[in-house]
Formats: C-alpha cells, sequence, structure tokens
C-alpha cells in the first residue's frame, strides 16, 4: 500500500490542474467589465472619447458577466425602457447608492441604467446594455456595434427572435446556464484547492 507521502505530490499537481482549467474558465466565462473605464459613472460634460451607450455597443455582454459602477455623490437606477428615454428617476426597479455598485446579468435581453439624478441622466449619463444569449465561450471586445432594431411590438429586436422592453424573465438556453454553472463550480474549485493546501 503506498504512503500518503508518496500520493501527496501527485493530488497537489491534480489539484492545481484543476485550478489552472478552472481560472481559464472564469476568464471565459464571468467577466467583469469597468462601467466609464477610469472616469467611472460621472456625469458626461461633453469631453469624454465616447458615450456610455457607445462604450456598451462596443462590447458583448453575457450572462454571468458583472459591471461595475463607480462613482461618488449619485447613483445607479436600474429602470424599465420608458424611464430611461425620459430619464424618470421616481420609480426604478433597482437603485443602488453605495459608490460601487456591482451588478450581474442572470438574463439576456436589454438593460437599462441612468443616474439617480435627472440632470446627469438628461447630460448622457445613461446607459443600454445588450446581454447576448449565447454562450460566453467567445469573449473578446467585439470591433462592430450590437444591433439594435425597433421590433414589431416597440419593445427592441436583439436579432435573437426575442424583444424584451425591460430586464425581466426571459427565454434561457444551455448554453447561458452552462455560463453561469462555471463561474459557480470555478468559485467551489478554489475553496477546493485552499482548503487542502491548508489542512497539513
Amino acid at each position: 500500500m503506498a504512503s500518503f507521502s508518496a500520493i501527496k505530490p501527485f493530488n497537489f499537481s491534480f489539484i492545481l490542474f484543476i485550478l489552472f482549467s478552472s481560472l481559464v474558465t472564469l476568464h471565459v466565462s464571468c467577466f467583469q467589465y469597468e462601467v466609464g473605464g477610469k472616469r467611472g459613472w460621472i456625469k458626461p460634460d461633453g469631453s469624454e472619447f465616447e458615450t456610455y451607450n457607445e462604450w456598451a455597443e462596443q462590447n458583448r455582454f453575457h450572462i454571468g458577466d458583472t459591471i461595475n459602477f463607480k462613482y461618488t455623490n449619485d447613483s445607479v437606477l436600474l429602470v424599465e425602457r420608458d424611464a430611461y428615454e425620459d430619464c424618470d428617476v421616481h420609480n426604478p426597479i433597482l437603485k443602488f447608492n453605495d459608490g460601487n455598485t456591482v451588478f450581474e446579468f442572470d438574463n439576456s435581453g436589454f438593460v437599462y441604467f441612468i443616474s439617480g439624478k435627472t440632470s446627469h441622466c438628461q447630460a448622457g449619463q445613461k446607459m443600454i446594455i445588450r446581454v447576448m444569449v449565447q454562450s460566453a465561450a467567445h469573449h473578446p471586445t467585439a470591433s462592430t456595434p450590437a444591433p439594435s432594431v425597433e421590433g414589431p411590438s416597440g419593445g427592441r429586436d436583439g436579432g435573437d427572435g426575442m424583444i424584451t422592453d425591460s430586464w425581466g424573465p426571459s427565454a434561457t438556453n444551455s448554453s447561458d446556464m452552462l455560463s453561469v454553472t462555471s463561474c459557480f463550480l470555478t468559485m467551489f474549485m478554489g475553496v477546493v484547492v485552499v482548503l487542502y493546501l491548508f489542512m497539513d
């Protein structure tokens, strides 16, 4: 019977391989975007290189991805499409005012964010994000903007046949679930490795 010391190096190498594989999966499946880059979530003053919507169109967001809003003396509102268009801050779906908001996408479709200050929203501090239906297997920044076409019911058709006016329940497919599952699996494997390394 082999001793524990003879088996442990093999187990340790195997665990490291699993951890590395999990980290690659995490990079592909769960990406965090910084809204506004270094400047963060601020009222536009006209000197910006691009609007928030231009920035959003250049990225491909998937279920399991997160966006990080960094701000001071402001807030982030998750709103319906009409509230987005009118900069209506009175009845948001969700309101965040912690200064460092991380929002995770758990549905595909269009998501609408505005500043909690009407004047900021009217100045352009607002953003529409399209969360893709496809798997996050091909996650690099896209060079072409996402299509945005008015659907027959007045909602936005993301090109996948699904029309959504707000952030809410929508159809998901098995690749969406795989993306979310891989994120949770990665976190679980990290905990297992840490426990393994510190058990002796």
